[in-house]
């Protein structure tokens, strides 16, 4: 039992250096993932395919109630949770990575995404727009991308 205990407390004395040498390089309790971006968009398009949030559990394999909590904003996805959900909204992971020190964010996207997907990540990047300001743009270009644009071109 005295072996096990001590095997305890020195877990514990590493883990503690561990998570002080995380402050030191600048990882104070931060999180890298924007979960707020991941839950609007896992969002916008599933209303975009009339989904559930049942239907896309059962599609991706996270549990309806793991992306209920993202859409809302109070959910911390795993890697393994990220990843399912950025494959099924064919979105680059970078693209829900919060900034990591720099200031400049850069805009990541596929040559095939949509082009109002592509537009909304420039206007997120952009320095000069608040992000309420670039996403009221970005819906506003989506819905006159959607009236403008010509079916099957």
């Amino acid at each position: 039992m005295l072996c096990f205990i001590h095997e305890m407390d020195s877990a514990s004395v590493t883990l503690a250096n561990s998570w002080r040498k995380l402050e030191e390089m600048g990882f104070k309790n931060e999180t890298l993932i924007n979960t707020q971006e991941l839950g609007r968009a896992i969002k916008r398009h599933r209303e975009e395919l009339k989904m559930s949030l049942r239907d896309v559990a059962d599609e991706i394999g996270v549990s309806a109630s793991t992306l209920s909590r993202i859409e809302n904003g109070t959910g911390k996805p795993d890697a393994d949770n990220i990843a399912r959900i950025t494959r099924w909204l064919d979105m680059p992971v970078d693209r829900v990575m919060s900034g990591q020190g720099n200031n400049v964010e850069p805009v990541v996207y596929y040559p095939h995404e949509a082009t109002p997907e592509i537009v909304e990540a420039h206007l997120r990047a952009d320095k000069k727009l608040t992000p309420e300001t670039a996403k009221a743009l970005s819906e506003l270009f989506r819905v006159a991308y959607q009236q403008f644009s010509k079916p099957g071109k």
